[in-house]
């Protein structure tokens, strides 16, 4: 597979195993009732620090959990004047490459830094992302090409997904030199593959009222053709999908096998003559007779398919997304919007183009379940959590937010945003008026539509009820009407809670275990560097025992004021019965052979312990 070379690759391809592993310190916790110093047990996340070493210190509790990464990395335009530096020119950014790169990154491109900057991370995401997992990564043309090439790298070519492009400013740049930009993307990749229709959303109710117009006992349905729509699918090439079924005109009922009342022969033919084929084999029409159906249309008999609107597991059938999404809910307009409403009085340079929550929230209805743990280490304003908030308080989920946030307003703004979302805050409610779909069934009645669309916003602004009307507009094939309301209205909180996080000292220093550091972050750290799975206490006499993970019991003897020693008398307070026995300690008394009789394995602290 073809790989993308930049200047100093070879300095952070494996950065981030040199990365050190730093304690998350618990500075309060934060529900419905307000700030508590206490831990309220809150599986939901805020961490401020920078998000390389952040990454590395959910390792131990996270590594492949995590179920959906969200990501808004800087797009690299060169623009300086954002809360963060998008030229990864930032102080933090530059001090890290002096870092790990040396001298040569002050000569550097800003497309080799960003690289540069980007690379360890996503290596630390892939690490945390489930086997079942996706993530979903906001870009712009700047890096599009060259994020692409390093995914494929990390994430594989072959577990690609989709690259959506995102209509996020309709009206386009107008200081953009040559074009008005008005798009930007999202590429989508998992971790392994996994199984068709794992990204989708359930229809609504409005969409199955429009779509599943016919209804029998089974509930609502559509009819789909047959007859499958690609050419090169035909005769020739599916000879087991070309045969021919038979209709009753009276009820359109079908049958295999002519008869006296199933008289009526077709077969897949297209308009033009053009011999198709079925989508469906014969044996699969057999089974499943019962959903087929025939109508004439035009003077010619077509057979369909009962698609329903409800699963026999009476869950409602979700649908597939496009690559192209225009939502105009989705706009970077909606998105400053949101943050305006919730920080009142707030300059949009205060805290310029954050993706809309309806946006966020697109991706997790399309991808997660109730109880999935979401990542976004490039967190902002807090967009995600505002995102899984919402969503959890609509289908009662208990889905888990991690945010990271480097930059010194991670309390200030990121936190404060999700505190007030949990509480509810103050806002002025917008109100679409007015929206209908335009189609080619009602496109020759579009004067007839602008007229109603008109009076609904001339009845708007002549109340006294709204601040601002909208006039009709078209956007995503819908003709709408938008106000605001005058009064302020209360957003009423979400519920929730969270805890905010400040990274810690390193647990190791000049590669020995740091003393100062919570014994129990220690046990967490030795037990995840050997087992790769979270780490729970577990009573047992010896106070020193760990657990036991794939029939090896692990013990961690370890004192940060003296020595200890792996002798006769600790192997006496072994209880546990495991083919392995693995003893951390700083020294050992007991001869080797003995060891291995006895199917003991001696690790020394701290030569032995590699978080790599």
């Amino acid at each position: 597979m073809p790989t993308l070379e930049w200047l100093c690759k070879d300095k952070v391809v494996n950065h981030h195993l040199d990365v050190p592993y730093r304690i998350l310190e618990r500075k309060y916790s934060f529900d419905a009732a307000g700030t508590r110093a206490e831990d309220v047990g809150s599986e939901n996340m805020i961490v401020h620090g920078d998000n390389l070493e952040a990454l590395k210190a959910l390792l131990p509790r996270y590594e492949g959990r995590v179920k959906c990464v969200y990501i808004d990395p800087p797009y690299n335009t060169g623009n300086e004047n954002w809360v963060y530096n998008d030229n990864v020119n930032a102080p933090r950014i530059r001090k890290w490459l002096g870092q790990v790169v040396g001298k040569e990154g002050e000569d550097l491109s800003r497309h080799d830094k960003w690289l540069c900057m980007t690379y360890p991370r996503l290596r630390l995401l892939h690490k945390l992302l489930a086997d079942d997992g996706a993530i979903f990564v906001s870009i712009d043309d700047n890096e599009l090409l060259n994020l692409r090439s390093i995914m494929n790298e990390i994430f594989g070519a072959a577990n690609f997904i989709a690259q959506i492009t995102l209509l996020c400013n309709p009206k386009g740049r107008s200081q953009d030199k040559y074009f008005a930009t008005n798009h930007e993307y999202l590429l989508v990749y998992t971790k392994s593959p996994l199984p068709a229709g794992c990204f989708s959303v359930a229809k609504s109710v409005a969409k199955i009222e429009k779509d599943y117009k016919y209804s029998d006992d089974a509930g609502k349905y559509r009819l789909q053709e047959l007859r499958n729509t690609h050419r090169e699918f035909n005769r020739t090439t599916r000879p087991n999908l070309w045969y021919p079924l038979y209709a009753d005109p009276r009820d359109g009922s079908i049958s295999l096998t002519q008869d006296a009342t199933h008289s009526i022969e077709i077969f897949p033919f297209w308009p033009d003559g053009y011999e198709g084929c079925w989508t469906w084999g014969r044996d699969k029409s057999e089974q499943d007779l019962r959903l087929l159906l025939a109508q004439k249309k035009s003077g010619v008999w077509k057979a369909y398919r009962k698609n329903y609107a409800n699963t026999e597991q009476g869950e409602a059938v979700r649908q597939k997304l496009f690559t192209i999404w225009n939502n105009r809910l989705f706009y970077t307009e909606k998105g400053q919007a949101a943050f305006g409403q919730i920080f009142q009085g707030a300059d949009k340079t205060d805290f310029p183009q954050p993706k809309s929550v309806e946006f966020i929230t697109e991706i997790l209805r399309a991808f997660t379940r109730a109880d999935d743990i979401i990542l976004d280490s490039f967190a902002g304003s807090g967009t995600t959590a505002h995102a899984v908030l919402n969503l959890n308080k609509a289908d009662g989920g208990k889905r888990r937010f991690i945010l990271v946030e480097m930059e010194d307003y991670a309390d200030s703004i990121t936190a404060e945003r999700v505190k007030r979302v949990i509480q509810g805050y103050p806002t002025k409610e917008e109100k679409t008026l007015y929206d209908e779909e335009i189609t080619p069934k009602n496109l020759a009645s579009g004067a007839e539509l602008l007229e109603r669309a008109k009076a609904a916003a001339q009845e708007a602004k002549d109340s006294e009820l709204y601040e601002k009307v909208s006039n009709p507009k078209i956007e995503g094939g819908r003709l709408q009407v938008v106000a605001t309301l005058k009064a302020e209205v209360s957003a009423q909180g979400t519920g929730g809670d969270f805890s905010f996080y400040e990274l810690g000292a390193p647990l190791l220093v000049d590669e020995r275990l740091n003393p100062s550091a919570p014994l129990e972050k220690i046990r967490e750290y030795i037990w995840f560097t050997e087992t790769k799975t979270p780490f729970s206490p577990v009573a047992d006499e010896n106070e020193y025992y760990l657990g036991t993970f794939n029939d090896a019991a692990y013990y961690f003897y370890y004192k940060s004021d003296e020595t200890t020693t792996l002798d006769a008398a600790f192997l006496a307070s072994v209880k546990s019965k495991s083919d392995l026995t693995i003893v951390y300690a700083d020294r050992c008394a007991v001869d080797a052979k003995k060891l291995k009789r006895l199917g003991v394995v001696f690790k020394k602290i701290p030569r032995d312990i590699n978080g790599r």
